[in-house]
C-alpha cells in the first residue's frame, strides 16, 4: 500500500491531509516525513494529524520531527495527565489519506515499516487498506475536516480541500464516521443491520475480537437462521492479554454453530466484514469495545457483487491458511 500512497503525495498539486493513528519514526515513516516535505516545497497545502498516544510508540515522536521540518502537523487530544498515554481512551484510530481534494485512501494500516514487506520488517504485520474516487472521497475529508477543526481550530473548507468530483465506477459507498460523541454506535448500528439483513453467509476477518452480548447474540441468532458464519482471527495477538481475553466467549458461538479461524503468522491487522456477496465494510474499526465505543473510527460501506468477490476470495485464501478452531 505504501508505494502507491508515496506516488499519490509526490503527485499532489494543491492538497494532502493524512490522519494515522500510528505514524512512527521508522523506515517507512522517513519516506512519508520526506514526500510531505518535498509536497509542502511545491507550494502544496498539507495538513497531518496524528494521534497523541499512537505518535509516541517511537522517538523522536514524528509529530516533533514535522514542527521542527516546517510542516502542519497536530496532535489528537492529548491525555490530562502526564505519563497515562499508555491507558488513554478516546484514541483517533482513522487512518484517511486525501489528495487535492479528489485521490483517497483509507482502511486500518498505520505508518509503520512492520507494515512494509520489501523492507524486511522484524515484526511484519499483514494489512488491508483501499483506495477510493468519486464522491466518497469528500466523506474522508470530511471527516479530516472535522477532526483537524477540534484539535487546532482551522477550518478547511472548500478549495483546495474539497473539490467537485463526479461519479466513478459501480461501487455504491457511503463513508461512516463513529466515536464517542454525535457519531457513537454508528458502527455497530450498521453492523447490527448487515447480521439482521444477512440470508447467506458472513465472513469476518478482525485482529481484535471482544463484542459485547447484543453483538454477540446477533452472531449467533444469525447462525441460528443457517446464515453461514466465518470469523478469521489471527493465531496469535500482538497483545498479550488479547490471546486470554478472546478465548472465554469462543465456546458460545462455535455452539451456535458459527465457525472461527486462527491465522497463522506474521500478525493480520486485517479489518474486513463481507455479508452475502454483496456488501463489504472496510475501515479501521475492530470488533472490540474500544473501536466500538471508545475510539474514533472510520469506515466505509460498500455495495457491489465484483468488489465483494473480490474480498471473499481474500477471506478464503486467509482460511485456507488457518487453522479452524473446534470446541474440542
Amino acid at each position: 500500500a505504501y508505494p502507491p500512497m508515496l506516488e499519490a503525495i509526490r503527485g499532489a498539486k494543491e492538497s494532502v491531509v493524512l490522519m494515522s493513528y500510528i505514524f512512527d519514526s521508522d523506515r517507512a515513516g522517513d519516506q512519508f516525513l520526506e514526500a510531505l516535505v518535498a509536497a509542502r516545497d511545491r507550494g502544496v497545502e498539507v495538513r497531518v494529524l496524528i494521534d497523541h498516544v499512537g505518535s509516541r510508540y517511537s522517538r523522536p515522536t514524528m509529530v516533533s520531527r514535522m514542527r521542527k521540518a516546517g510542516i502542519q502537523v497536530a496532535a489528537f487530544l492529548p491525555p490530562g495527565r502526564v505519563g497515562m498515554f499508555r491507558f488513554a481512551n478516546l484514541r483517533n484510530h482513522r487512518t484517511i489519506l486525501v489528495v487535492d481534494g479528489s485521490r483517497g485512501c483509507a482502511g486500518g494500516t498505520n505508518i509503520r515499516e512492520g507494515h512494509w514487506f520489501e523492507l524486511k520488517p522484524a515484526f511484519p504485520v499483514r494489512c488491508l487498506r483501499f483506495r477510493v474516487r468519486g464522491p466518497v472521497v469528500a466523506h474522508l475529508m470530511e471527516a479530516f475536516a472535522t477532526d483537524w477543526a477540534f484539535t487546532t481550530g482551522e477550518r478547511l473548507e472548500g478549495a483546495p480541500w474539497f473539490q467537485p468530483i463526479g461519479r466513478c465506477g459501480d461501487v455504491g459507498a457511503r463513508g461512516i464516521s463513529d466515536g464517542p460523541d454525535e457519531d457513537i454506535d454508528n458502527i455497530q448500528q450498521v453492523i447490527l443491520g448487515a447480521l439482521a439483513s444477512a440470508t447467506d453467509r458472513v465472513r469476518i476477518v478482525t485482529p481484535y475480537f471482544l463484542p459485547d452480548d447484543v453483538v454477540r447474540w446477533s452472531l449467533a441468532v444469525a447462525a441460528m437462521r443457517n446464515v453461514k458464519i466465518d470469523i478469521v482471527l489471527p493465531e496469535r495477538s500482538n497483545i498479550f492479554l488479547m490471546n486470554w481475553a478472546c478465548v472465554p466467549q469462543m465456546p458460545f458461538l462455535l455452539e451456535k454453530k458459527c465457525r472461527i479461524f486462527r491465522s497463522p503468522e506474521p500478525f493480520d491487522h486485517s479489518k474486513l466484514v463481507v455479508v452475502d456477496g454483496v456488501w463489504s465494510l472496510i475501515g479501521s474499526t475492530n470488533w472490540d469495545a474500544r473501536s466500538l465505543r471508545l475510539n474514533f473510527e472510520y469506515n466505509i460501506e460498500c455495495y457491489d457483487e465484483k468488489l465483494a468477490g473480490q474480498l471473499e476470495k481474500i477471506v478464503d485464501d486467509k482460511i485456507a491458511a488457518a487453522r479452524e478452531l473446534t470446541l474440542e
